[in-house]
């Protein structure tokens, strides 16, 4: 029966309830004898009368009573009063760490600060034998100096037997669930599997659930969760961590610690939480990773030359270990060595919307792309691993996406809209396919080459040249497959899956069975390792995970295990590394390059102004006709921004994916592509909000981009892999399309129709010619065909005076005056001015900005930041693939 405020119990007067739960009644109490305020815990009636269960608790509340450490809440003693019994408790001032984190995530520093003190609490009662068995977030407390007390020590051994059936988020201790092997003890969500299953614990249940609230802390959601307790303890046992909730900027040591404290067999967990402890503070002090030679300070010569001396001691050791007469021990063969190479002043790597590097599978070479020292073109440049320099190889003028043949003798890459290759001991480039816009190549050991287009599948041509074949297929709604790599033996292969369903797959060949390995957002850039793990980049991470190549599955958890690989975008923009066949590594350090954006009105001087709206996820701006209104994409949602109120508003509810907005021409309506219906096509749906998205059209992957003045058709483009985009036009009366431009070739990639104000004219950009360059024909036609651009350009937009063509050429933003009375003429490109707004994305050309009615502004966007200086550096790890196993062990 609960307490009334005013009531004594023994010497101590209750002044409030502070809660309850299933170890009973909370109160806030003052001690009259000693003058301070307690909590007083009064246990349940059914437990009090249970004599063999009181007189247990009261053995056990002594031994925890012993307990006398900083962050841990004391416990002062034991109240009987008549039939009510309390346990007296230290009382701790101060919200609980679930309070904080119901506000949100905790700053990653913080939340290591309060781990710390954790770790310390729990350190000190396991060397005293003492096991916690309930810590979750409600059972710690952060007062108001930051300082941590941990609740409730022991008390779920010391109550065993309390009845259950609980709300799985803020269930007090779950007890007494009777099994053979012992009883289930502590919260849910925050249970070891061995107590879900009932077994009977150690110290290394809390170890688990102190992975489960750090982890908690740092994404502001529980670890594992269900809409029952059935369905949490399920969870637990059988689903991993969702480790991409983790900030970006989470420590390594700190991903790794929690990795090994959320090991599923105990046995493989972590064994002390000592040691998860030591791990906490070198974050803290800001050491430097394990194995990181101090060496990485020095210049790059002396790096260079200590790792020269360091290859030239391996192949002297596994040399000495051979001749056994000598009968000395041998030198470890495969230590991991890490160190640097710094490009040469004035050079900077380049072409990082592709791979910038690779490495030879024996690991001696490695290739990259870059520009400078006096010339602006990019090219690969060369460099063995046991040499201080760097050479250019001749005939790769812009090129980009190298890749290594198996024998490390020659190098495919692209250049010029086509896949090449070119003999490393000098010798010109040959064309082997027309290809559009690449997204990598692998090249396999059974003689051919792997490539992928943009907006594709995967295709294999001959590495002596000859005709291309699709390798992969498209499942329903699919648009898009990236980043190839042959397994072993050329006999599989494995890529990255875009969208609707993002992740990593992997299909046998010729056309058997495809299989998704990993299924979560912004997967890109597999590999294989020779040690058994599929390696991957996510959000500027490699991450990995036990593969078997035999049966072609993934096992056991994703560790992350190394932070801070550049990857130009979390959109399928590639990771800068590769791995050897060896086992070595190398990268780009740098992380994940994104930065939100801001809508910006600029005139044709280059002068800017900002919006009043927040920076944000923003892309594909698009002007209403009365110019009130912009139309964009934030976030995959197509969003409406009224200039009038200054009141951005959400339009499109359904599906994952709303994208490219374009408004009618009434501004009644914008269409937008989708995945609503589970394929990327065209919707449209009126700009108020005032009824659902309706489909256009059903022509598999579609993306609108203009109208016809009169509203009656829309110019889009369409793309069935393997075929590059066909531009084809929607007549809405009988809703059916035509064809503008279906190019004959395979690889020629055609795409971004504009109408022109007056309907008759239609600009699109074409890479034909090798670049991607501007080009106008009659529509419908028939016609001829003009050439805008001169130097390059995409991204076309016309002045809605219909005098005026504009496009973009690198970040200049372009001008031409046409005529369209008297048939059609065009005048000589001009800038009107040059800036780091955001380019078009998605692989193609849809304009990224638009333009005022008045045709004198243009609605751009900038990043809030600076762009990221040019990256100079390459890292090396030797071996990788030894600390790689460490990490991630596969059982074998």
């Amino acid at each position: 029966m609960p307490l009334a405020v005013g009531t004594s119990l023994g010497s101590y007067q209750i002044l409030a309830s502070i809660g309850a739960g299933g170890m009973g009644e909370v109160y806030r109490a003052r001690d009259s004898k000693l003058g301070r305020d307690v909590a007083l815990k009064v246990l349940p009636q059914a437990f009090a009368r249970d004599a063999d269960r009181m007189a247990r608790f009261q053995r056990e509340a002594k031994v925890l009573a012993s307990l006398n450490h900083p962050n841990i809440a004391t416990i002062h003693g034991l109240e009987d009063s008549g039939s009510t019994h309390a346990l007296v408790m230290e009382l701790v001032e101060g919200p609980t760490l679930a309070d904080r984190i119901r506000a949100g995530p905790i700053p990653i520093d913080e939340a290591i600060r309060i781990a710390r003190q954790i770790a310390d609490a729990l350190e000190y009662a396991h060397e005293r034998g003492i096991v916690h068995r309930d810590l979750k977030p409600a059972n710690v407390k952060v007062t108001a100096d930051d300082a941590v007390k941990v609740l409730d020590f022991g008390l779920a051994k010391a109550l065993e037997g309390d009845a259950a059936s609980y709300d799985i988020s803020t269930s007090p201790t779950l007890s007494r669930l009777a099994t053979m092997q012992g009883v289930l003890l502590g919260t849910a969500a925050y249970m070891s599997p061995e107590q879900a299953k009932g077994k009977q614990v150690d110290r290394r249940a809390d170890i688990w659930a102190f992975g489960c609230v750090l982890y908690e802390m740092l994404t502001g959601r529980q670890t594992f969760t269900g809409e029952t307790v059935t369905d949490t303890l399920a969870a637990v046992i059988k689903e991993e961590p969702d480790w991409s909730r983790l900030p970006a900027a989470t420590p390594m040591r700190v991903r790794v610690l929690l990795q090994r404290c959320l090991q599923k067999d105990p046995k493989q967990r972590l064994r002390d939480i000592g040691d998860a402890r030591i791990s906490i503070d070198e974050v803290l002090t800001g050491a430097p990773e394990a194995g990181v030679a101090a060496a990485n300070a020095s210049p790059a010569k002396t790096r260079w030359l200590s790792l020269a001396i360091g290859v030239a001691g391996l192949a002297l050791g596994a040399t000495i270990a051979g001749v056994t007469a000598w009968n000395l021990k041998p030198v470890p063969a495969r230590l991991v060595t890490r160190t640097s190479i710094v490009l040469p002043p004035g050079q900077h790597l380049t072409g990082l919307d592709q791979s910038a590097l690779a490495i030879s599978r024996d690991g001696t070479r490695i290739v990259y792309v870059a520009a400078g020292q006096g010339n602006s073109a990019q090219q690969i440049y060369v460099r063995s691993l046991d040499s201080l320099e760097a050479k250019a190889v001749p005939g790769t003028e812009g090129a980009t996406g190298p890749v290594f043949s198996p024998d490390g003798q020659w190098l495919a890459f692209f250049a010029d809209s086509k896949l090449k290759k070119i003999p490393l001991a000098g010798g010109a480039a040959q064309t082997l396919q027309d290809i559009g816009l690449p997204r990598g190549a692998s090249w396999g050991s059974e003689g051919f080459i792997a490539f992928a287009p943009v907006l594709s599948v995967v295709s294999k041509v001959p590495e002596t040249g000859g005709s291309s074949e699709a390798i992969t297929r498209f499942e329903p709604g699919e648009a898009t497959h990236l980043w190839p790599q042959f397994l072993p033996g050329s006999k599989e292969i494995l890529f990255a899956v875009l969208f609707p369903n993002p992740g990593i797959a992997v299909q046998s060949l010729p056309g058997g069975q495809r299989r998704m390995l990993i299924q979560t957002q912004a997967t890109t850039a597999p590999r294989y390792t020779s040690s058994g793990h599929l390696v991957y980049a996510q959000g500027g991470n490699l991450m990995a995970v036990p593969f078997d190549l035999e049966h072609l599955s993934v096992s056991g958890n994703t560790v992350p295990v190394l932070q801070g690989v550049l990857q130009t975008n979390s959109l399928g923009g590639p990771g800068q590394y590769d791995i050897s066949e060896n086992g070595s590594l190398v990268y780009v350090p740098g992380g994940l390059r994104g930065t939100k954006m801001q809508l910006v009105w600029v005139t044709r001087d280059g002068a800017e102004k900002t919006f009043p709206l927040e920076p944000g996820d923003y892309d594909q701006p698009r002007v209403s006709p009365d110019g009130r209104r912009i139309a964009l994409d934030v976030g995959s949602q197509v969003r409406i921004y009224d200039t009038t109120r200054e009141a951005l508003t959400r339009l499109t509810f359904e599906g994952t994916t709303n994208q490219y907005p374009v408004w009618t021409p009434d501004g009644k309506r914008v269409a937008f592509m989708s995945d609503k219906n589970q394929t990327l096509t065209v919707f449209w749906q009126p700009a108020d909000g005032s009824g659902r998205a309706e489909e256009l059209m059903s022509a598999g992957t579609s993306v609108p981009f203009s109208w016809s003045p009169d509203g009656k058709q829309l110019a889009y483009i369409t793309v069935q892999a393997p075929n590059p985009p066909d531009i084809s036009v929607l007549n809405l009366g009988d809703g059916k399309s035509v064809h503008f431009l279906q190019e004959s070739s395979s690889h020629v990639f055609q795409d971004a129709p504009q109408f022109s104000p007056d309907g008759r004219w239609i600009a699109y950009a074409s890479d034909e010619t090798g670049r991607r360059e501007v080009y106008v024909q009659p529509y419908p036609g028939p016609g001829g065909k003009w050439q805008i651009s001169t130097d390059g350009g995409s991204e076309p937009q016309w002045n809605r005076n219909g005098r005026e063509l504009f496009y973009r050429t690198a970040d200049k933003l372009m001008a031409v005056d046409v005529s369209t009375k008297a048939g059609f003429e065009s005048g000589k490109p001009r800038e009107l001015f040059e800036d780091l707004y955001l380019r078009n994305g998605a692989g193609y050309s849809r304009a990224n900005y638009d333009i005022s009615p008045d045709g004198q502004r243009f609605l751009m966007l900038k990043p809030v930041t600076p762009e990221q200086a040019a990256p100079t550096q390459i890292n090396v790890v030797l071996n990788w693939t030894e600390e790689l196993k460490r990490l991630v062990p596969t059982g074998k």
